[in-house]
């Protein structure tokens, strides 16, 4: 573990896995450190926001140092069911990869519980740990200059859906069986559907 200044009133905490920033996240709401304005987990980073001139800042290294950081916590999350169709441009090469056909590959990537790690990338964009190992797969050799609004992909140990249309790498399985805007609504609170912590489940549609 490494903390870095971040501005006046920020502190990054960089880490080694995912599971180091899930229990830096909760041990540093736990504290309920004074001035805390925000914390944005990432990979393996966890970025701590004060308000300014809080001594907030001075005792995040003291919470840390107290913590057990090697063992996720457990926490009550909110459970988010998300319908989406099978059947992306790369479902068979997913399959094939994995060693299964296109029907098990798609009952293998519904049968998991993933959490939401962090968000990033675009607004609304949950990168999805709990990823079959079969299906952990490394990202297309060239990304596609556009990604339609919903698709359902994975990377490497994650699985998202892309809450609007972009460019991407990862390798489509799949899009949302409702409008990819339910995943990122700015006129509503919160804004996003996903939040680090929440459970998901893709659903089968039709």
């Amino acid at each position: 573990m490494r903390l870095r200044r971040y501005g006046p009133d920020g502190v990054l905490v960089e880490l080694g896995s995912l599971t180091e920033v899930a229990a830096t996240r909760a041990a540093l709401v736990a504290a309920e450190l004074p001035g805390l304005v925000e914390l944005v987990p990432a990979a393996r980073t966890v970025l701590v926001s004060f308000e300014p001139g809080s001594a907030g800042a001075r005792q995040v290294g003291e919470v840390l140092a107290r913590a057990d950081l090697s063992v996720a916590p457990e926490v009550e999350a909110r459970e988010v069911v998300v319908p989406v169709v099978y059947g992306g441009p790369d479902l068979e090469l997913v399959a094939e990869t994995a060693g299964l056909s296109v029907e098990a590959a798609v009952a293998l990537h519904a049968s998991a519980t993933y959490t939401v790690a962090f968000c990033g990338f675009a607004p609304g964009f949950g990168y999805l740990t709990g990823l079959p190992e079969p299906l952990c797969q490394p990202r297309l050799d060239v990304p596609r200059t556009r990604v339609p609004a919903g698709s359902v992909g994975i990377a490497g140990e994650f699985t998202g859906v892309y809450p609007r249309s972009s460019p991407g790498g990862w390798r489509l399985v799949a899009r949302l069986a409702d409008h990819a805007d339910a995943l990122f609504d700015p006129t509503r609170a919160p804004a996003a559907l996903l939040s680090p912590g929440d459970h998901v489940r893709f659903e089968a549609a039709p």
